[in-house]
């Protein structure tokens, strides 16, 4: 079994929002999985058996950021902005993972019954292994529509499809999908629904009154994809649901500032998660998760390891995976973070707190380095090493 060791961090953050930093400076990978985190000097006999040591030089290690609304297609392209690589692009950005808002941008996407779910499924499989870059992708959100009935998302979960949007469908009134959104999520699939205005892609204009019908898992891009929900329908959504509310890059910043603020208030932080909204009008960014994360710290007003989590371990709660935290036996996807060059600042909590942008030193999926340093971010001020 292969073992890379990170070490000699000064600070780690964990992804849990409940613990959102580890009183550690060495995680150790085995055979894809975290296999321990601590003191280096607890992990002697780890370190000195390792294939790989990465030493941070006081850097931070922190878990991979999972983009919550990703517009994938087939592979590695984006036919809307004629993109190709655009998502390992991604993973030198620091998103180890992505999660399918839809694979709406598909060419003459299918819209019957079987078409649909012959999408959603073949999407899952062409990612279930294929990762590019080294990128995780949880692909395969099946696009609800009216001819969709209860055993149609029955059969679809029992394949794998563990994702389904609303919001693209031929319903007359957006309110008469209350039935397939129930019927999805009784199936076991996580359900997210269009809100805002419509988009360039097409599909519905979803308010808060419909939000409150429909009751999803997920209220996607609650800022604005790019349109913003007004913020009386978000306090609502707050006060009445239990839907998880989503901040996107490709939205507005001023209500993606003020949802976060709300839900700080409410002390439901666990219910915002943030994602890209991209490939879109806004075209590809490779940094658009990592942006929105120094936004909410340095204009939001949240520690950095507590914006860090709703980019990782909270996006992984509500979409049930096992990534996006640093601990024993979750995946090993992992970056090594430092000041930028020129920075007033030396440490990557105080580069974000003042709106620097922090450099990627390492990135690290399933416990293989894809990137020492990442090349969407500026030189670090102090790089990693490997030895």
């Amino acid at each position: 079994m292969a073992t890379l060791v990170l070490t000699g961090a000064a600070t780690v953050f964990s992804g849990d929002l409940a613990v959102p930093l580890l009183d550690a400076d060495t995680v150790v990978c085995r055979d894809g999985m975290i296999h321990a985190t601590g003191k280096a000097s607890s992990l002697t006999h780890e370190i000195d058996g390792a294939d790989e040591v990465i030493d941070l030089r006081g850097g931070t290690i922190a878990p991979g950021l999972i983009d919550s609304h990703g517009h994938v297609t087939f592979g590695d392209y984006s036919p809307r902005q004629r993109a190709v690589d655009y998502l390992a692009g991604y993973v030198q950005g620091g998103i180890t993972t992505t999660v399918s808002a839809g694979e709406v941008h598909v060419p003459g996407r299918p819209r019957d019954r079987a078409g649909v779910k012959a999408l959603a499924v073949a999407a899952q499989r062409c990612f279930s292994e294929y990762r590019p870059g080294g990128m995780r992708v949880r692909a395969g959100a099946v696009l609800i529509e009216p001819t969709l009935s209860e055993e149609d998302f029955r059969e679809l979960a029992a394949t794998g499809v563990r994702l389904a949007k609303y919001g693209f469908g031929a319903f007359t009134d957006p309110v008469d999908g209350v039935e397939h959104v129930r019927w999805a999520r009784e199936a076991g699939l996580t359900v997210m629904c269009h809100a805002g205005g419509a988009s360039a892609a097409g599909g519905a204009s979803l308010g808060g009154e419909a939000l409150l019908a429909l009751r999803p898992d997920v209220c996607g891009h609650a800022n604005g994809g790019p349109t913003a929900l007004p913020f009386a329908e978000v306090e609502a959504l707050f006060a009445e649901t239990d839907m998880a509310l989503q901040v996107v890059q490709a939205g507005n910043l001023k209500a993606a500032l003020r949802i976060v603020e709300h839900a700080a208030s409410r002390d439901e932080l666990h219910r915002v998660v943030v994602g890209s909204d991209t490939p879109s009008g806004f075209g590809v960014m490779p940094l658009a998760v990592l942006k929105t994360v120094l936004e909410l710290t340095a204009l939001g007003g949240l520690e950095p390891e507590v914006a860090w989590s709703l980019a990782t371990g909270t996006v992984a709660d509500v979409w049930h995976l096992p990534e996006g935290r640093v601990r024993r036996g979750a995946p090993a996807d992992l970056l090594g973070l430092a000041a930028p060059a020129g920075s007033q600042a030396d440490t990557v909590a105080e580069a974000m707190r003042v709106g620097d942008i922090p450099a990627i030193t390492v990135v690290v999926t399933a416990g293989t380095v894809r990137a020492m340093p990442g090349r969407m971010t500026p030189r670090p001020a102090v790089a990693a090493e490997l030895r």
